[in-house]
């Protein structure tokens, strides 16, 4: 790529994100520090002395810290396992093992607060069994509503540490193991000693984002009713935006952590010379297991499968529950709560919403994602490696922290107004918080993309006598196109349940995306919660379908989630 395109590239790029990402993400912070005479502490300090903002805090720093160690318990073993050992029906559970990540957790929790309730499907379970006295029901919700939610959210974040640590684990040189093996050293102190330091790029990689997502996590304390957490607290707050500084402070707090966590990850990962370990030259090969051995691997897979899927049951029994009031089952199915969402007013223009903000979204982050990649992997630039790590940045800012940069800065006055379209519509600002958020999984599909193929093709095309642009459009793109695909199905499927900038942007019921319509049908009285559940069905199924496809089209799973 010549030097001027590459530099026009790069200016373009980094403008953007100075307008659209750190611009808003700094607003925030400014208002956090700024009164009437100028800089301050007042609002910073006064968050830490109210005890009911640092019992938020506090709270969501255990919920990220206590979700981070329940998924890295649950992928750990898994990717471990799947690393080392060749098992009946490997390729299936392998695949199995992701299906968390095609249903929000948000919504997942929906399901979950059914089959918890007093008089939910576990308990009816239990009084069947003759283990719970029928009269005195336990409040599984009510006591265990912290740890519910950490389950909720390492049940749905697992894969991403499993696929980091899977792709980790698949670099390590088998040489090592091998040579410490041959010196006599047993397999619990191999694991200890050389498996697991080796494995710990992927660890961090995994836990970082697990821990930034699960600490600003917005939809399932909400859900479950739990609003001692700082992100609840934010949204409560927004009504009382302009006069209210207190909201600023708290996200401030959030973004503070979240970078410095997602620094502190970088920095332990390019510091460690096991993290920058040359590719082995050969593979290891998998040990065959048969028998007892082979089943018992199988059964940690099926079992992991079975335990992750327990709210995607539940969302589905209760959008087909005519009556579910304690029974383990619904007393009667029906489909009529698929037929009603269709002619609710909220829930067909929520997904024609939704199309067109992740559609248009998608778009964007394909256009600015292939610019990137080819200046990142096509061009001599010098500040290129600035450039891939600037448009990764939105893996380390929470989205809540971004959707309230985004509502502060298009209040009347504000820089951001002019995007406020029509009516109130939110569009322009949801579709750029969208491409912004999605931005990375096109640019690491595009950058491997191009890293896998052959540059002399491009350069022959040129040499013919072929413009820059004629050889984008005819090679460049034909050749990336299934790395383009993965990235953009999964961008767009994401966007399409964005939680936090949906939740925050949308204000008015003609402009709600699907999230915003589940939760808002939550709250509504008579059938809501049915309707609720049926609209999530089928974002299941749109989820999963557009995951089994970046899968196919993608490759290597794990790229896509890397820090």
């Amino acid at each position: 790529m010549k030097r001027g395109p590459a530099l026009l590239i790069t200016f373009i790029v980094c403008a953007l994100f100075a307008a659209f990402f750190i611009y808003p993400a700094g607003m925030v912070v400014k208002q956090a520090f700024e009164g009437p005479k100028g800089f301050t502490l007042e609002f910073f300090a006064a968050v830490f002395r109210n005890p009911i903002y640092r019992e938020g805090l506090w709270n969501s720093f255990a919920l990220g810290a206590a979700s981070t160690l329940a998924a890295l318990a649950i992928a750990f073993p898994l990717a471990l396992v799947g690393h080392r050992y060749d098992f009946i029906g490997k390729p299936a559970l392998g695949v199995l093992v992701l299906a968390p990540m095609i249903l929000p957790p948000f919504v997942g929790a929906v399901g979950i607060k059914q089959m918890l309730g007093v008089n939910g499907a576990f308990n009816a379970a239990l009084i069947e069994a003759g283990w719970m006295d029928a009269t005195a029901p336990y409040d599984w919700l009510a006591e265990g509503r912290f740890v519910g939610i950490v389950l909720m959210i390492a049940l749905n974040l697992y894969p991403i540490l499993y696929m980091n640590i899977a792709a980790a684990l698949s670099n390590l040189d088998p040489a090592m193991e091998q040579a410490a093996e041959n010196l006599g050293c047993p397999p619990w102190k191999r694991f200890f000693r050389i498996t697991l330091p080796l494995a710990m790029p992927g660890v961090f990689a995994g836990a970082s984002i697990v821990f930034i997502w699960a600490f600003t996590e917005l939809g399932v304390p909400l859900v479950f009713d739990y609003g001692r957490t700082a992100s609840v607290q934010i949204f409560d707050g927004l009504k009382g935006l302009d006069k209210n500084p207190i909201p600023y402070a708290l996200t401030s707090v959030l973004l503070i952590v979240a970078a410095s966590v997602f620094a502190i990850s970088k920095i332990v990962i390019g510091r460690s010379p096991l993290g920058t370990a040359p590719r082995p030259k050969g593979r290891s090969n998998s040990l065959k297991l048969r028998g007892i051995r082979s089943l018992a691997c199988a059964s940690l897979f099926l079992g992991v499968f079975l335990l992750a899927t327990i709210p995607h049951i539940g969302v589905v029994m209760l959008s087909l529950a005519e009556r579910w009031y304690g029974t383990v089952v619904p007393d009667q199915f029906t489909a009529r709560h698929y037929i009603e969402a269709l002619g609710n007013g909220l829930v067909v223009p929520s997904i024609q919403n939704s199309l067109l903000y992740a559609g248009c979204a998608t778009i964007v982050a394909l256009l600015i994602g292939l610019g990137v990649a080819w200046v990142v992997v096509r061009s001599d630039l010098k500040i290129r490696g600035f450039l891939d790590a600037v448009v990764m940045l939105p893996l380390a800012v929470p989205g809540l922290v971004m959707a309230f940069g985004y509502l502060a800065l298009s209040q009347d006055g504000k820089p951001f107004h002019f995007l406020v379209g029509p009516g109130g519509s939110p569009f322009l600002l949801l579709v750029i918080a969208y491409a912004i958020r999605r931005l990375p999984y096109v640019v690491r599909s595009a950058v491997a993309g191009l890293q896998q193929s052959n540059p002399t093709l491009e350069e022959a095309a040129k040499s013919l006598g072929a413009t820059p642009f004629r050889t984008l459009r005819r090679v460049g793109i034909p050749l990336i196109g299934a790395n383009l695909a993965a990235g953009c199905i999964l961008a767009f499927a994401f966007a399409m349940l964005e939680v936090s900038d949906s939740l925050i942007l949308a204000q008015q019921a003609q402009h709600f995306p699907i999230t915003k319509a589940i939760y808002t049908l939550l709250s509504t009285l008579g059938n809501g919660t049915e309707l609720a559940a049926a609209l999530g069905v089928w974002a299941m199924v749109f989820l999963s379908t557009a995951i089994m496809g970046a899968a196919i089209l993608g490759g290597k799973r794990g790229g896509l989630f890397k820090v």
